[in-house]
């Protein structure tokens, strides 16, 4: 079938519409639109504002990269629930209801829809409970349904998905509940499976070799999709960059374990490997890669290249020969340090050129150990500083064709890892690591642009707290991007001054986009709160801008922390479906919390007032829970023992562990 004029559009940059995912299939969320430019762009204010009424609420994220074809705007919440809205005004079209199962503790990994795609007259999206549907695009109806798999067993689809050629792509999540990765190709008339590529390969596939044999460590390998593909029509080529390992703690997978935190080359028409490249070998550290890949054509030392790039939760940017695989740029193996217990891999990839993070912990009172990156760890905790890539982990960089930067986000926190084996249970949690934050320390973010001929930083800001969560560049010269804070930014391409900034009134976890719509440039950005450290109930707007805007900024959003705090999940008593605020275990408050070697399981609960929690000690080691502030301790508490702490009055405390201060949890009393 002769492609169609829409599906040719996305081979090109993004302009007038905005018809897939990163605004091309090359992934650069670069426009051609230049109607607002650095001259003016001050003078951007709101066109319209819809609010959605759909995925609001605590677990819900709204990361959602809007698509926007003939002036009409397609964009999914965090419920799977799909909108079309008029582009000029923020009307409401049609509404497509997912009706997805509301089941919080076998969802993986977020309740999110990072985006759809279109093609042939129909709008594609993968949904939580594994399922994919296409709707038709004038009227929301359901055209077909296709269950991929299934969400007991622990699978979901949370990444953006990606039409091209009559067919579908998508990938699968849920990495941290052991499952298998995959990517899968869908023929978008049907929805019938065209092909399926698994990330993590079998004993007698090319790379299987990577695992140990034994039956269990491959179909449990993790290495799953958080984005959707690139692709190349002329090399044949998707390329997509996958999660880390699965369990985290590598004692039980010796191997490098491909293809997890890997770039991954396939031919778009079967699904056969083309070429891989790993980022980070037998990751135990959440190193992986869930940022989307972003092509491009350069010159190198006078010859033209086709460059493909993915910047990594390592904090730094691989770049690569998107036609072999082989890095355009140096990359060399280096000798990092070992710990045999997880059999670590004796060396990791380092490329040449600038991280875009600091890479190495601060010392942490009371922590026995701080650490750079590569520095393993075992049974007791080690400090290190795990970079978000693009802020929300997942979130996209942008790439600009004028400058020949890149331009990309990154957030920094010391997090404390320390192994703790667990036994694999279908659709739970498998993830083999704890991880604690150790209180007060700083969390700043990065916004830098690197140069792609040399890996080097042109230019870099700094700042407090979590920060933006993926970009998007024109050819008027600018870069956008929205922040945990809720205000949406605008900076010079060239040199990175900010040149705008507007207060949206949510937190933003989602990537801008830009379109035109009759003879005015629309900025689009979707706010939902939900990041930073912070929860916004009610998020789930769409803001879009214009030069002939007349709404005005709105109250700001809770600010976002700048200094680690105990958050996550708060376990109430008696909650049947409780999850710990650590994620790694699911089991039902009944009062008693665990002590182990060496953290609190649920690490925060809140009971009632004259309500006993009690400790439960099943470690060889002795354990207090000490009150920071001295108002009550359980004393020391023996292997096998308990103590019992009532609660006479409200209040939150939070408390350690005397002899291991790095065991933290919290008691909030109502």
């Amino acid at each position: 079938m002769r492609p169609s004029d829409q599906e040719l559009t996305t081979t090109k940059a993004a302009g007038k519409d905005w018809v897939t995912y990163g605004g091309s299939i090359m992934g650069q969320r670069y426009s051609t639109l230049d109607q607002v430019n650095t001259g003016n762009v001050s003078q951007l204010q709101g066109a319209w504002m819809t609010r959605l009424g759909s995925g609001r609420g605590a677990k819900y994220r709204f990361e959602a990269d809007p698509l926007v074809i003939d002036g009409v705007m397609y964009i999914p919440t965090g419920n799977d629930d799909i909108f079309a809205l008029d582009g000029k005004t923020g009307k409401k079209i049609w509404e497509y209801n997912s009706d997805i199962p509301q089941v919080n503790d076998l969802i993986c990994c977020g309740w999110d829809n990072r985006g759809v795609a279109a093609g042939m007259g129909m709008i594609f999206s993968g949904q939580l409970d594994g399922s994919f549907v296409a709707l038709d695009q004038k009227t929301g109806n359901v055209v077909w349904r296709t269950q991929l798999e299934d969400y007991h067993d622990g699978y979901s689809i949370t990444g953006a998905t990606r039409y091209y050629d009559g067919m579908v792509f998508t990938g699968m999540s849920g990495g941290e509940n052991g499952v298998r990765g995959r990517v899968y190709a869908l023929d978008a008339k049907t929805g019938n499976e065209l092909w399926r590529f698994y990330t993590i390969p079998a004993p007698n596939d090319p790379g299987g070799d990577s695992w140990p044999n034994d039956g269990f460590a491959y179909l449990h390998g993790g290495g799953t999709i958080w984005q959707a593909p690139t692709i190349d029509p002329e090399l044949g080529m998707m390329y997509f960059t996958t999660g880390n390992a699965g369990p985290w703690n590598g004692d039980t997978r010796p191997g490098d374990n491909l293809y997890s935190s890997s770039f991954v080359a396939l031919d778009y028409k079967t699904g056969q490997l083309k070429w891989h490249f790993q980022e980070v070998h037998h990751d135990i550290w959440d190193f992986d890669a869930p940022q989307p890949t972003v092509l491009f054509d350069t010159n190198l030392n006078g010859q033209s290249r086709k460059g493909i790039y993915q910047c990594g939760k390592t904090g730094w940017c691989y770049i690569l020969d998107r036609s072999n695989g082989q890095p355009l740029i140096g990359i060399d193996e280096k000798a990092v340090p070992q710990e045999p217990r997880q059999n670590t891999a004796p060396t990791q990839p380092y490329p040449v050129g600038d991280a875009f993070v600091d890479q190495c912990a601060q010392p942490v009172e009371g922590f026995p150990t701080a650490g750079c990156i590569f520095t393993p760890y075992w049974d007791l905790p080690v400090v290190l500083k795990p970079t978000a890539s693009g802020g929300g982990e997942w979130s996209p960089s942008a790439y600009s064709p004028d400058t020949s930067l890149l331009y990309v986000n990154g957030n920094e926190q010391d997090l404390a890892f320390a192994a703790k084996p667990i036994p694999f249970v279908l659709g739970r949690k498998f993830v083999g690591t704890t991880i604690t934050a150790p209180l007060g320390v700083d969390i700043t973010n990065t916004l830098t642009a690197i140069d792609v001929h040399t890996n080097k930083i042109a230019w870099q800001l700094h700042g407090k707290g979590e920060g933006g969560h993926g970009l998007m560049t024109t050819k008027g010269g600018l870069v956008f991007g929205g922040q945990s804070d809720g205000n949406f930014k605008a900076y010079d391409a060239k040199t990175g001054d900010e040149l705008w900034s507007f207060q949206v009134g949510w937190g933003i976890g989602a990537p801008p986009m830009t379109y035109q719509a009759g003879d005015t440039q629309y900025i689009a950005v979707a706010a939902g709160g939900n990041r930073g450290g912070v929860t916004t109930l009610d998020g789930d707007a769409v803001w879009a801008f214009s030069l002939n805007g007349n709404i005005d900024q709105v109250a700001p959003a809770p600010p976002v922390l700048t200094k680690t705090a105990i958050t996550g999940r708060i376990v109430t008593y008696g909650d049947p479906d409780a999850l710990p605020g650590n994620l790694y275990d699911n089991i039902n408050f009944d009062g008693t919390i665990q002590m182990d070697d060496f953290f609190f399981t649920p690490n925060r609960v809140q009971v009632h007032a004259g309500d006993t929690v009690t400790w439960q000690n099943n470690g060889p080691s002795v354990h207090t829970a000490t009150d920071s502030h001295g108002a009550w301790d359980t004393g020391d508490v023996a292997a096998g023992s308990s103590a019992a702490v009532e609660f006479d009055s409200a209040g939150t405390f939070t408390y350690n562990c005397s002899p291991h201060p790095w065991m933290i949890g919290q008691v909030i009393v109502q």
